[in-house]
């Protein structure tokens, strides 16, 4: 069984212990959740299942019937208080405070250096600028920012990319990017941390509308779709995303840094076409599929 930092889903923790536990004696689901203290026979089986949740409090149960002490004892709490937590903020809470006992016990967490990473415009940026300004000082690639930053927080910035082997410094000082792009992946608390980064670009993307049309592009489409219309969209959008990467790719050298956000939202509650809106209980049915405006 693997080291219990190097998992994220403190469900399949729990599978992993009992499948070992029954490869090597005759241990049931019912042995494990009396010794975790549950009156159900098989609800830690619905546990791991997704189809029952384990709360906080009884987390602390669960632990000890697995024989957690100390340090994975109070990581695997912290597992089960990041899966249910109710709102980001809680999510990002439970989950430095996961890599910061980690720390404390020399262990890395997987998915600590990624979520860092989404959790600031900066990182990106200056990813980028870094690699295209050899020999910079960081008080020039900070005054390359929108906005202007501080060369302290430009410092700061190259260092966690330098560790997280995002970037690499040679003897000259100057930095080269160790992949060409970088992707969210599957890392779980990825998601939360990008949704911060995605909010500061969105700000700037609204500030981004009183520059001249020169140097920027924005559009929009204002459409009624299905659900099967807006998968298919979906994978229209990341199918554009990697022919944009490609393209961006292709040149060695950079002149600026720019952001594309591909934005898709609803701004309406699903509505049901099957409602009966006549006196002779005719079925409405709506057809229309075009695009309603466009901006």
């Amino acid at each position: 069984m693997k080291e219990i930092v190097e998992y994220t889903d403190y469900r399949k923790f729990i599978q992993d212990y009992y499948d070992e536990r029954k490869r090597c004696s005759a241990f049931t689901w019912r042995e494990f959740a009396r010794k975790a203290g549950f009156t159900s026979p098989i609800y830690l089986k619905y546990v791991c299942e997704g189809k029952k949740n384990l709360s906080i409090g009884s987390a602390g149960s669960v632990a000890g019937a697995m024989g957690l002490v100390g340090f994975e004892y109070d990581y695997f709490v912290l597992m089960v208080s990041y899966a249910h937590a109710k709102n980001d903020e809680a999510k990002r809470s439970a989950f430095e405070e996961r890599c910061a006992l980690a720390m404390a016990h020399k262990v890395r967490v997987l998915g600590n250096e990624e979520f860092d990473y989404f959790k600031s415009w900066k990182n990106p940026v200056i990813r980028e600028l870094a690699a295209h300004m050899p020999g910079a000082k960081p008080l020039e690639i900070a005054r390359a920012c929108k906005p202007n930053i501080s060369a302290a927080e430009v410092s700061e910035t190259l260092d966690f990319l330098v560790k997280a082997n995002l970037l690499k410094k040679d003897k000259s000082g100057n930095y080269y990017q160790t992949d060409k792009s970088i992707s969210m992946g599957n890392v779980d608390a990825v998601p939360v941390a990008a949704r911060d980064m995605q909010r500061q670009m969105g700000e700037f993307a609204v500030k981004a509308l009183d520059l001249p049309l020169s140097e920027r592009d924005m559009s929009g489409l204002t459409m009624g779709i299905t659900r099967r219309a807006y998968e298919r969209i979906k994978k229209e959008l990341a199918d554009c995303r990697r022919r944009i990467v490609a393209i961006a790719s292709e040149d060695d050298e950079t002149e600026q840094v720019y952001r594309l956000n591909l934005q898709l939202f609803p701004v309406s509650e699903r509505i049901d076409n099957r409602v009966d809106r006549s006196e002779n209980a005719e079925v409405f049915l709506n057809s229309n599929k075009n695009v309603r405006d466009e901006d």
